[in-house]
């Protein structure tokens, strides 16, 4: 027999609805807690609720665990560890809180599909690689561009970096979650929470959206093909859910292959549906693609060098490592790669030249680097640092096996920061400072402050400040991003969507203020991505 999709979909409304009566919430409230829970929840816990960078949030392992709807509320309200205070930062109503914590008892709704033939429908080529410019149109200085995500709007601005003028604003989807930029600087990819990848092209008279795809239901990467001679030829987007990876042409976004990760936990434990792809680089050694498989605990080496042979063939070296994999970034030879495994309280590293698992170094408590930050110590040599969610600390790691390998993938120095929560670290070659923010941390003053450590001494006490009007607004700073010559670094202040806030700028040597960007279009900003330091892994 052949169920048709309406059918199901029609069977699978009805159950939903039971489920709902069962737990005392209407079809209605269950839609909504569904659409809250993937906007503000299923990142971390995942959509199966089994947990990840998160706890567990099983409805039958809340109940053992004594966790009622009194409990769930407060913990919703005021948050727990690295958890935002959905109800203090006035995220979420009192309604949809009380919402919640009953959702999180009722049974979990099976997540849809999402197939080839969905992503192939819904793909869009606004304009063709004929019709585009051969070289820059614009008189801007494009390479100092900055695309700034404006998350809850579905937006991407593109904000001259040398005037701070806004250039231009594009609709994407939902939650934007990264940015990265062609080889050349030429092209912006975007993906976004709900899976759609988009092109930007910033050679155009203005920044133009070139094409579209909505390859996954839920995700978190995107990289292009780096190698010499595959330039800009494919990319790769990485889906959290359907649990995959889809590859596509590199100019068009054409779904050309699509690989699903669901597996065994390090090849020889638990099956898992959910297993979703954190992190994506892409190798200057080789053509491949780094894909990190966040449940299972493996590293994938993706060969995309024969897809366009008949059959479309891929190599994959699955390597076992650590799990739950999230984020990462190149040390600063970008031979090697060092990813955060929040669950295991490590950072893995890969070389990406020989293909080889190198070392598990045990850091704090939840990493998070972003893409770390890279220097030169004049006691350790190249480093790299990464700062944790639930800790209060830095973690300093050498990188330098061949210069320095009394002190290579150690942690050569644990910093102590005055709170934790950090999400992201940066430096620049041209600024003295590294720096870093606290934006979910547990309290307001913290979400508010910015802290800069001096790279060659850093036994010295941190300069830590609070960013005037942003407690004010219920914002959080989150996000470094420098300019192309390093002479400036940017902050937002992510805020209600509801309200307009800023983007500070600040000298990256002297840490005093410069200006603000402000205007009513300035909602929710969260990251920004310079297209010179994007390009070439400058972080």
């Amino acid at each position: 027999m052949r169920w048709s999709k309406a059918l199901t979909v029609g069977l699978a409304a009805l159950a939903l609805g039971a489920l709902a009566v069962a737990q005392g919430l209407t079809p209605e409230q269950m839609e909504e807690g569904k659409k809250i829970y993937f906007q503000q929840c299923a990142g971390c816990h995942g959509v199966l609720r089994k947990g990840a960078t998160g706890k567990n949030l099983e409805p039958d392992k809340l109940k053992a665990a004594g966790k009622n709807v009194d409990y769930l509320k407060a913990i919703i309200t005021n948050g727990f560890g690295g958890m935002p205070a959905w109800g203090k930062l006035g995220i979420l109503t009192p309604e949809q809180i009380d919402l919640m914590a009953k959702f999180l008892l009722s049974p979990v709704p099976e997540p849809p599909p999402w197939t080839f033939e969905d992503i192939k429908n819904n793909w869009v080529v606004y304009v063709p690689v004929s019709k585009r410019p051969t070289q820059p149109e614009t008189t801007r200085n494009w390479q100092n561009f900055f695309g700034v995500i404006l998350r809850d709007m579905g937006q991407v601005a593109i904000v001259d970096g040398d005037t701070k003028e806004l250039v231009k604003i594009l609709p994407t989807g939902y939650a934007t979650h990264i940015l990265r930029s062609s080889k050349d600087g030429r092209y912006f990819y975007v993906i976004g929470r709900d899976g759609k990848a988009e092109i930007i092209d910033l050679w155009s008279k203005e920044p133009t959206l070139v094409a579209e795809a909505k390859v996954c239901l839920d995700a978190r990467s995107i990289d292009t093909s780096k190698y010499e001679g595959y330039e800009g030829k494919y990319a790769v987007v990485g889906c959290y859910w359907p649990s995959n990876f889809v590859i596509l042409d590199g100019q068009t976004l054409e779904p050309l292959k699509m690989v699903s990760t669901q597996g065994y936990v390090k090849s020889t434990g638990e099956f898992l549906r959910e297993n979703r792809v954190a992190s994506i680089v892409s190798s200057h050694f080789s053509p491949e693609w780094i894909l990190n498989i966040k449940e299972g605990g493996q590293t994938w080496l993706v060969d995309y060098a024969n897809i366009g042979l008949k059959g479309k063939p891929i190599n994959v070296r699955m390597i076992d490592t650590e799990r739950f994999l999230h984020d990462g970034g190149w040390a600063m030879d970008k031979r090697y790669f060092l990813v955060a495994a929040n669950a295991a309280k490590k950072i893995v590293v890969i070389d990406a030249k020989t293909g080889e698992f190198v070392a598990s170094i045990p850091v704090g408590d939840k990493p998070h680097p972003g893409r770390g930050a890279n220097w030169v110590h004049p006691k350790y040599g190249p480093v790299w640092a990464t700062g944790h969610i639930k800790d209060n600390k830095i973690a300093v790691i050498g990188t330098d096996p061949k210069g320095h390998p009394d002190y290579a993938w150690k942690v050569v120095k644990m910093i102590e920061t005055p709170y934790p929560g950090n999400l992201f670290i940066k430096t620049h070659p041209k600024s003295p400072w590294l720096i870093v923010d606290f934006t979910v941390a547990p309290t307001p003053e913290a979400n508010a402050t910015l802290c800069a450590w001096k790279k060659e001494d850093l036994e010295k006490d941190p300069i830590c400040w609070e960013v005037p009007g942003a407690k004010k607004l219920k914002a959080r700073m989150v996000h470094i991003e420098f300019n192309k010559d390093g002479s400036e670094f940017w902050v937002s202040a992510w805020g209600n969507k509801d309200t307009p806030t800023f983007i500070v700028v600040y000298d990256s040597v002297t840490l005093q203020e410069k200006t603000r960007i402000t205007g009513d279009w300035v909602r929710t900003p969260t990251g920004k991505f310079n297209v010179w330091n994007t390009a070439n892994d400058i972080y």
